[in-house]
């Protein structure tokens, strides 16, 4: 019997090996393939606003063009941004931060992975509440750390409570990662739920990473409470942000990175050696995004909100879908555990996997399924869509299940 190694297990290292592709990515390729094909797909897939960028940003993009302003710049990004992003923070957040605490990289993505590679030791333990965001785990692995992951309930509306922290919590605990607004629950941690998570955390050498991408889309009055506000935290908390989600700037890929100046000047090592700086001309559009009229940030939260209603309403609606109310972001994460085992037009749903896949090539909705986020019982599915196509895919939906 052949024992050969394919070239995948010969070569390439184990953290690659024990990575797992992006789910969301990889669904939202396939459905913008089979649209290619004249297929008349709804995704619900993306993870990206439907609305386009505002237009006094990308006139600050073409300005920075004509200008000339396509080099590179300092590796952490220019000094007009930082300043903009020190202002958003005291602004919007509540968070005081120096220039030389920030830096700006290719999206929020690489903030984060720059954290991890910055922070992680082999063996050193990451507590990662789920559901999360699908690279969580993979950029603690990718890291040399080793994810451990702490289940919620849709009872809690997916929030991590401080006792199971605390059972979570071992010597080798070196950080907690917090994403509020949850990506893909919606869900929202408040001033009173932050505090008693960080009690738990004080005094314990732990860091936490507070993911606050979509901190300007909030709903029902809810405000995410930073956990960087609480004073005997101040050198524990790394917030990550960036223009992406509430900017409807996903493609010009700016995230930024605030923490303690050591661990910042640790990150701007990593990137001087990985990307450099971020491109110019989009550090200039995010520098028009930061400090122009906000009013239409509120426009789109609003209008999210109404999609993120009719969402809630339908979906509750429909046999064999639960879920919780979002209070941030654009995505919804129904439980559809009254699906599985159930056959449904020939096909056994065996997990969330075999319902999306059913959805996308039966009924033409592209969702993600739940696995991709440490929850195998559950679908993500984004309104960052039309109302009519939210109609569209929900009416599909209800169809698929009858």
């Amino acid at each position: 019997m052949s024992t050969s190694l394919s070239p995948e297990e010969k070569y390439l290292t184990r953290r690659v090996l024990c990575m797992q592709e992006s789910q969301t990515i990889r669904i939202s390729n396939l459905a913008n393939k089979m649209k290619a094909e004249g297929k008349d797909v709804v995704s619900l897939s993306a993870g990206e606003p439907d609305f386009p960028t505002p237009e006094n940003v990308n006139q600050a993009g073409i300005d920075a063009i004509r200008a000339g302003f396509t080099r590179y710049t300092a590796n952490s990004g220019i000094p007009d941004l930082k300043k903009a992003i020190v202002e958003k923070f005291r602004r919007d957040n509540g968070l005081e931060f120096r220039e030389n605490q920030i830096i700006v990289s290719n999206g929020g993505k690489q903030t984060l992975a720059n954290t991890f590679l910055a922070l992680c030791q082999e063996g050193d333990e990451v507590i990662v509440p789920a559901p999360y965001w699908v690279s969580f785990p993979e950029m603690v692995r990718l890291a040399g750390g080793t994810p451990v992951i702490v289940h919620t309930t849709l009872e809690n509306e997916y929030k991590l409570t401080p006792d199971q922290l605390e059972a979570a919590i071992t010597p080798r605990t070196k950080i907690l990662v917090l994403n509020s607004p949850s990506n893909p629950t919606g869900a929202v941690y408040g001033e009173a739920e932050v505090r008693a998570l960080m009690k738990v955390v004080e005094g314990k050498d732990i860091f936490v990473i507070s993911d606050e991408m979509y901190d300007m889309i909030t709903y029902d009055g809810v405000h995410a409470f930073s956990p960087g506000r609480i004073p005997e935290m101040k050198d524990w908390v790394i917030v990550s942000n960036g223009v992406s989600k509430s900017y409807s700037m996903t493609g010009w890929r700016i995230g930024y990175l605030a923490g303690p100046k050591w661990l910042i000047d640790a990150c701007d090592k990593i990137q001087s050696q990985t990307t450099s700086n971020a491109n110019a001309i989009a550090q200039k559009a995010a520098v028009a995004a930061l400090t122009g009229d906000q009013g239409i940030v509120e426009e789109r939260r609003a209008e999210f909100e109404k999609r993120r209603d009719f969402m809630f309403k339908a979906l509750n609606d429909i046999p064999g879908f639960k879920t919780a109310l979002p209070r941030g972001a654009f995505y919804i994460f129904p439980d559809i555990s009254g699906l599985i085992g159930k056959t449904f037009n020939g096909m056994l749903m065996k997990d969330s996997a075999d319902v999306a896949e059913y959805l996308l090539k039966d009924h033409l909705v592209a969702t993600v399924p739940g696995d991709a986020f440490g929850a195998p019982e559950n679908l993500r599915l984004s309104y960052a869509a039309s109302i009519a196509s939210l109609e569209e895919a929900v009416n599909r939906i209800r169809n698929a299940f009858k």
